[in-house]
């Protein structure tokens, strides 16, 4: 097949294609979000959850039937997921179920650069890692095969550099199809009530014991010889730095992960005479490699924050410590000229609220000239975290408390925190705004359960969020468009303010970048619904 330029993205995309699989799920999330646009637009079944738990357990339920199955989410989204991901390694998997983890190291789009590495070691997950885009193709099918031989999830390791950057990759033949998806009874298997759970973990222990002997000769890890004086034991896109950086060195490149393979790692160090381990993020290689008493070094502290490139690697091999120069600086993101939270963010600086924040393209309230954000944790936290607010502060600072939260941050995880707001409501009462601009704008507007669109912006079903706070007992609903009322809005939110009720603001207005588009795809589907679905497309 001809070779061509793709994203480590659009290469698992295409992996997923030509492997048969039958479901692709996750939710859209700088850097992993591309992998399902390409895999729907390729002809795969591809789909957006309302989260990333959600996804998790949609593909889980995919892959108890015996189909193959593929689930995106970058590393935070993982977080989200922990719950059924740690369970699943003891149900295992009739078919094939692998779960892409996109990490962000540097936090080009990221509010933590955790290494999910460390997920696959406390969950005893199988892991492996590509360092480029044929890597990428080829390792999403070498995780379908491991996951159906050995009957469990694998996860596939990406990072920011390596999701986005386009390098040679050419497709393979397509692999054998799986067998039709069926389901089989199997209650001491996947219903983890304590007396099937232990036996469950002893089997998952076993398997991952096999899997050990065969990365300990993996063809997936590699290894180059050199001079024999520096080895240097390394993985992902941290690898193709060093060979730029040492040509010299030794050099093993791990690419399972997990279980690790000590052993080869072990008789690599004893080839050379000094053994570094270079790896992108937490000291993960390190540590495991010390715990079994082998004589490797750590790269200093320094280089354990941000992305690796050929200049640090070359620095870490010299064991240069001086201050790195200052990066270049860069226009700090902002809102779009035009875009609609400008009067929200406006009103709620000259109110002078304090304002418990979320994560999305609003965010960038934080930003001059508004400085009108006091935190960001985590997808949903502004409910919680304003609702703690208001629970504690004295009443006249407690009263300037508002929540706000986007549209597809709200469905995301937003619900919990309106019924906490509900079950647990401050005396005060409590404000939350949620500016629903129809798409989740932040990644690239991808469609979400508000939007009435699926992910290739046909009918689906739409979820209400003033329906929601309705049907939950809040006792203001509000809906406003922020930019054709700016007074209005400034009005309404001084009223909610003063009140002990609890007040859900919904501030609609399309975005600006996304509203044409919007257009677009609403007069498709109303065309379509029109002529009973018939119409050519």
């Amino acid at each position: 097949m001809q070779r061509q330029l793709m994203s480590g993205d659009e290469a698992v995309a295409f992996a997923a294609v030509d492997a048969g699989v039958a479901l692709g799920t996750g939710y859209p999330g700088t850097p992993s979000t591309e992998i399902l646009e390409t895999f729907a637009e390729a002809g795969g079944h591809a789909q957006w959850a309302p989260n990333e738990k959600v996804a998790f357990e949609v593909g889980l339920g995919a892959a108890f039937a015996g189909a193959r199955v593929l689930v995106t989410m970058k590393h935070v989204g993982v977080n989200v997921a922990a719950d059924p991901l740690f369970t699943s390694a003891y149900t295992g998997v009739s078919g094939a179920f692998v779960l892409v983890a996109a990490d962000d190291p540097g936090m080009s789009s990221s509010q933590n650069e955790q290494d999910s590495r460390r997920y696959a070691v406390a969950a005893g997950i199988p892991m492996i890692e590509p360092s480029n885009s044929q890597e990428a193709y080829d390792f999403l099918q070498a995780a379908l095969s491991l996951s159906e031989r050995f009957k469990l999830p694998v996860m596939l390791r990406m990072t920011t550099r390596v999701c986005h950057s386009k390098t040679l990759m050419e497709r393979r033949p397509p692999l054998p199809a799986a067998p039709a998806p069926h389901f089989v009874r199997d209650i001491a298997g996947r219903v983890m009530v304590p007396g099937y759970a232990r036996p469950a973990h002893k089997r998952l222990r076993e398997r991952l014991a096999e899997i050990l002997k065969e990365n300990e000769a993996s063809p997936l890890n590699a290894e180059h010889p050199g001079d024999g004086k520096l080895g240097i034991v390394t993985n992902g896109i941290a690898y193709k730095h060093v060979l730029e950086a040492a040509p010299q060195a030794s050099v093993l490149r791990i690419a399972t992960i997990h279980p690790f393979p000590v052993e080869r790692v072990r008789a690599f160090a004893k080839s050379v005479e000094r053994c570094m381990i270079i790896e992108e993020g937490d000291p993960v290689f390190f540590e495991q490699a010390r715990a079994a008493g082998i004589p490797v070094e750590n790269k200093p502290e320094m280089f354990r924050f941000g992305e690796l490139s050929v200049e640090r690697v070359r620095r870490i091999v010299a064991g240069d410590v001086s201050p790195e120069p200052p990066p270049p600086r860069a226009t700090p993101p902002r809102l779009c000229d035009a875009c609609p939270y400008h009067p929200v963010y406006d009103t709620l600086r000259r109110l002078d609220c304090i304002v418990a924040g979320d994560i999305g393209c609003y965010t960038l309230g934080v930003m001059e000239p508004y400085r009108a954000m006091d935190s960001c944790v985590a997808m949903g936290a502004s409910i919680g975290v304003g609702l703690g607010l208001r629970h504690v502060l004295p009443e006249a600072e407690a009263r300037r408390v508002v929540s706000i939260i986007g549209d597809s941050t709200f469905v995301h995880t937003g619900v919990n925190g309106l019924i906490e707001m509900i079950y647990n409501p401050p005396a005060t009462g409590h404000v939350l705004i949620v500016l629903d601009n129809g798409t989740t704008a932040m990644t690239g507007q991808q469609e979400h359960p508000g939007t009435g669109r699926s992910l290739d912006h046909d009918a689906a079903g739409k979820f209400s969020i003033e329906g929601f706070a309705r049907a939950c007992g809040v006792d203001q609903v509000d809906i406003v468009d922020p930019v054709a009322d700016p007074k209005g809005f400034e009005e309404l939110l001084k009223n909610r303010l003063a009140s002990n009720d609890l007040s859900v603001v919904v501030a609609r207005k399309p975005c600006i970048l996304a509203a044409a588009d919007i257009r677009g795809w609403d007069k498709q589907i109303a065309e379509k619904a029109a002529c009973g679905g018939g119409c050519p497309t």
